[in-house]
C-alpha cells in the first residue's frame, strides 16, 4: 500500500515527489517512457530560475537524483487503468498497485500532422528532437514545422548545423519569445514562411521534400529532414470515463484536484492558460501539498 502514486515523471511528477518525500510518505512514481519527461529533449533552458542556461537533460537529472537520494522508488511501467475507491488501484502492463491517493503528471506527446507517409517516416526523415537528431542533417537542408518556442529554439539550433533552414508558421507572426525572435533574426540560413500550411510529404522510402500551401499558394520544398513543432497534447486516453476532461482531453482541474476525491493532476495533462516548465513545478508542488492535506485528514478521521 502507498501513500501515494505518481504517474509520469517529468519536472511535476518529479517535484511532486520531493515534497511527498520529505513529508515521510510512501511513494512510487510510474513512468512508461523517460524520465524527466519532454523536456529533457531540449538543448537549452534558459528560464528556469537559478540557472542562466542549462541543457534539459541535465535540469532533470538533478531532480531524479533528489528523489533517489530521498528513497523514492521509480518503476519503467505503463499506467493502463485506474480504479477507484478509498483505496485507489493502479493496473500496469506488469502489475496492479494499491494506494491512497493518486498525482496524474502524464504530459503530452507531440502533436502530428495526420498527413500520409508521417508515421512512416518518422525517425526517417521526420524528427521531433534537434538534440536528439540534429547531427544527422549536418550541412543538409531542413524544414521545421511551427512558430512557438520549441520551434524556433529548434530553428536556431538547427541553423548551426544545417545548410539551409526553412521554417513553416500557419499564422502570419511568430508566437515565440521576443528573445527567440532576436536570435533567429541573426540566422542568415533561416528563411520564415508564414501563413503556410504544409499539405504533403514527398518520398518512397525516406523523406525528400514536403508541399505546402504559402498564403493559398502551393509550393514544393526540397529538404532532407522536417522536424515538427506543432504543439502538444495530453497523454489521457485511458481516463476517459474516469475524470472529467475538456474538448482537448486537458484534465479538467483549477487547483490540481479533480472530480474524484485523492486523484489530482499536475504539469501540462491539466487544462490552464500556460503551460511551461516553472508552471509544471509549481503544479507539482501545489498537488502534492493536497495530497499531504488528504491523507493526513484520512488519518485523523480513521
Amino acid at each position: 500500500m502507498y501513500d501515494a502514486i505518481i504517474i509520469g515523471s517529468g519536472p511535476a511528477g518529479l517535484t511532486a515527489a520531493i515534497y511527498l518525500l520529505r513529508a515521510d510518505k510512501k511513494v512510487l512514481i510510474l513512468e512508461k517512457e523517460n524520465i524527466g519527461g519532454q523536456i529533457t529533449a531540449s538543448s537549452k533552458v534558459e528560464n528556469y530560475p537559478g540557472f542562466s542556461s542549462i541543457s534539459g537533460s541535465d535540469l532533470m537529472n538533478q531532480m531524479y537524483e533528489q528523489v533517489v537520494n530521498l528513497k523514492g522508488k521509480i518503476q519503467l511501467e505503463e499506467a493502463l487503468e485506474i480504479k477507484d475507491g478509498k483505496v485507489k488501484t493502479v493496473i500496469t502492463d506488469c502489475n496492479r498497485y494499491q494506494t491512497k491517493t493518486i498525482i496524474l503528471a502524464l504530459g503530452t506527446t507531440h502533436r502530428r500532422l495526420h498527413l500520409n507517409k508521417e508515421e512512416e517516416f518518422i525517425g526517417n526523415g521526420i524528427s521531433f528532437c534537434v538534440s536528439c537528431d540534429g547531427a544527422f542533417y549536418k550541412e543538409k537542408n531542413v524544414a521545421v514545422i511551427g512558430g512557438g518556442n520549441s520551434a524556433v529554439q529548434e530553428a536556431i539550433n538547427l541553423a548551426d548545423i544545417c545548410k539551409k533552414v526553412d521554417l513553416l508558421q500557419d499564422l502570419d507572426h511568430l508566437t515565440c519569445e521576443e528573445g527567440l525572435k532576436k536570435k533567429l533574426s541573426a540566422k542568415q540560413n533561416v528563411e520564415i514562411h508564414y501563413q503556410s500550411k504544409v499539405t504533403s510529404y514527398l518520398g518512397k522510402d525516406a523523406l525528400e521534400g514536403i508541399t505546402f500551401l504559402e498564403n493559398g499558394k502551393e509550393k514544393t520544398l526540397k529538404v532532407d529532414g522536417v522536424f515538427l513543432a506543432v504543439g502538444l497534447v495530453p497523454q489521457t486516453t485511458f481516463l476517459k470515463g474516469l475524470l472529467s476532461l475538456e474538448q482537448q482531453k486537458y484534465v479538467v482541474s483549477h487547483d490540481t484536484t479533480t472530480n474524484l476525491e485523492g486523484i489530482f493532476v499536475a504539469g501540462d495533462c491539466r487544462e490552464k492558460e500556460f503551460r511551461q516548465l516553472t508552471t509544471a513545478v509549481s503544479d507539482g508542488t501545489v498537488a502534492a501539498l493536497k495530497a499531504i492535506q488528504y491523507l493526513n485528514k484520512e488519518k485523523s478521521s480513521s
